[in-house]
C-alpha cells in the first residue's frame, strides 16, 4: 500500500493539532483538545465528523456495540486523540481497529499529553 496515501490531508490534520498544542500545551483532558481541534478544523476548512458511531460486523452480521472515534476527517482518515504521558500499544490497536471497522485506510493517533505533540500514522489493511 502507498505510504504516501492521503499525505496532504494527514499533514493538514497534524498541523491543526500542532496549533492546538501550541496554544494549550499539555495537561488538559482529552475533551479540551477535542473541542479546540474541532474549532481548528472549522477554521482551516478540514472536513470532519465528530464522534460518528461506526458498527463492526462479525460473520456478516452487524454488532450492537458502536465504536466512536474522535473524528473522521476527509471521509477516510480516523483520528483518535489521547492526553496521556505516553502512548501504549492498546491505544495504537484501538486507532487501527477503528479504521479497520470503518473500512478506512488511515488511522492517525495524536497525543496531546506530552510536552511536544506526538502522533503516529498507520496505514490500515482492510481485510
Amino acid at each position: 500500500m502507498d505510504t504516501f496515501l492521503y499525505k496532504d490531508e494527514t499533514y493538514k490534520i497534524i498541523g491543526a493539532a500542532m496549533a492546538v498544542h501550541r496554544f494549550f500545551g499539555c495537561g488538559f483532558t482529552e475533551k479540551v483538545y477535542q473541542d479546540a481541534l474541532e474549532i481548528e478544523f472549522q477554521e482551516q476548512e478540514i472536513p470532519y465528523l465528530r464522534e460518528e458511531p461506526i458498527l463492526a460486523k462479525y460473520h456478516g452480521k452487524l454488532l450492537a456495540t458502536e465504536y466512536i472515534p474522535d473524528f473522521i476527517c476527509y471521509n477516510h482518515i480516523i483520528v483518535e486523540l489521547k492526553a496521556v504521558k505516553e502512548l501504549e500499544d492498546y491505544q495504537r490497536s484501538q486507532a487501527i481497529n477503528y479504521a479497520r471497522v470503518a473500512n478506512m485506510d488511515i488511522a492517525l493517533l495524536i497525543n496531546f499529553g506530552e510536552t511536544s505533540l506526538r502522533y503516529e500514522r498507520f496505514i490500515v489493511s482492510n481485510l
